[in-house]
């Protein structure tokens, strides 16, 4: 009877004592997100939830399987399963909390600091970090995993006095990913580029909206994904539009013929960007910057907050300033020959030499007898 018994109340403990343990825990929680309400913190703690019930649970059985007194064939094999499951348990639970503390740093930093840059630049390198530490987390509890058992023990105390081989066998096979992980660590920490970051790579642009140690996700206007090893940013040029400062200036290119209204083009833009929420009234100009022999290349210079505005600004103005000429200056937009009749005198002039002109007729032969008499 007792060995049913036993093994019945293992098993109701190892469910009652987690579940104890976990409302416990969320009624602390609770207690004290009442008391600090806009904490972030304890949101994140709460997630931990069922990996500590699941690593209470583990251990509670590890520690009460001698209790139970198993059959001999059964008990070490139960034994150690249970002290794997514990091992993962605990894993995960470590991973979940590491995670829950960085992200509380990260949301305390934004918070208190105003500059974007600088959080974008903290964000980067404490989610790295953040990726580092999970993995060797992860790492550890298989390591210790395998560690329980006689023949990984006896494969790694081999693996050990052979350090050195293996390291320059696996350097050499793993060259690639290896420096992919510290050009990662180079970017997180070299400030080079950060998650937010406006970047343009071979002619794509588009925001950072990723970074790992192996890989980069670049998030394009279009809302593709752009996925690319960190390796690229270390060693070939790129631009970032907004390493330092987002701000940003747009260019807006006018055709016009000799006779627009300069000054009055360059006023009315002034007033269209005053109304504009989208100008930063940080500078603006308009200029005529070349001439052809039929028209005047006039350029508009407007700034705004970051590339979208920029982008959106610049259609916006050269609309205006479009439909500004079309209706009030119609004689300034260029002239452009549509006549057939006129678009072959053109050519005719333009094609025409000295060496085309016709020959003078022959006159006509006068008879010798004639001129005789």
């Amino acid at each position: 009877m007792w060995s049913v018994i036993r093994p019945l109340s293992l098993i109701c403990c190892a469910v009652a004592v987690p579940v104890l343990v976990g409302w416990v825990a969320d009624r602390l929680l609770r207690r004290a997100l009442g008391r600090r309400p806009g904490s972030r913190t304890l949101p994140l703690l709460r997630r931990c939830r069922m990996p500590l019930q699941a690593a209470v649970a583990a251990v509670w059985l590890y520690a009460a399987v001698p209790a139970v007194r198993l059959p001999e064939e059964l008990y070490p094999g139960t034994r150690h399963l249970l002290l794997l499951l514990a091992l993962a348990a605990s894993g995960w639970l470590g991973v979940r909390v590491t995670g829950a503390l960085v992200t509380t740093a990260v949301g305390r930093y934004e918070s208190a600091v105003d500059d974007d840059s600088r959080v974008r630049r903290i964000r980067t390198q404490v989610g790295l970090i953040r990726r580092v530490t999970q993995a060797a987390i992860v790492l550890l509890a298989i390591a210790s995993g395998l560690m329980t058992f006689p023949e990984a023990r006896t494969a790694g105390t081999s693996l050990l006095a052979s350090a050195g081989v293996i390291g320059v066998v696996a350097g050499i096979a793993a060259q690639s990913t290896l420096g992919n992980l510290f050009a990662g660590l180079q970017i997180a920490f070299g400030d080079m580029v950060r998650i937010g970051d406006v970047v343009v790579v071979d002619g794509e642009r588009g925001e950072v909206e990723e970074i790992t140690l192996t890989y980069l996700v670049l998030a394009t206007w279009d809302q593709r994904r752009v996925v690319m090893p960190v390796s690229y940013f270390t060693g070939r040029p790129f631009e970032n539009w907004s390493r330092k400062d987002p701000r940003m200036t747009g260019t807006v290119l006018l055709h016009l013929d000799h006779a627009a209204p300069i000054a009055e083009l360059r006023a009315e833009l002034k007033r269209y960007l005053d109304a504009s929420a989208l100008w930063d009234r940080q500078g603006w100009s308009l200029l005529v910057t070349d001439t052809t022999p039929t028209t005047v290349l006039v350029r508009a210079l407007m700034t705004a907050r970051d590339a979208d505005d920029v982008f959106t600004l610049r259609c916006a103005v050269r609309e205006h300033l479009l439909g500004y000429v079309r209706d009030h200056h119609p004689e300034a937009l260029p002239r452009v020959a549509t006549s057939a009749a006129a678009t072959l005198k053109s050519l005719d002039r333009a094609a025409w030499s000295p060496s085309d002109a016709p020959l003078p007729a022959p006159r006509p032969a006068v008879s010798l007898a004639k001129k005789e008499s």
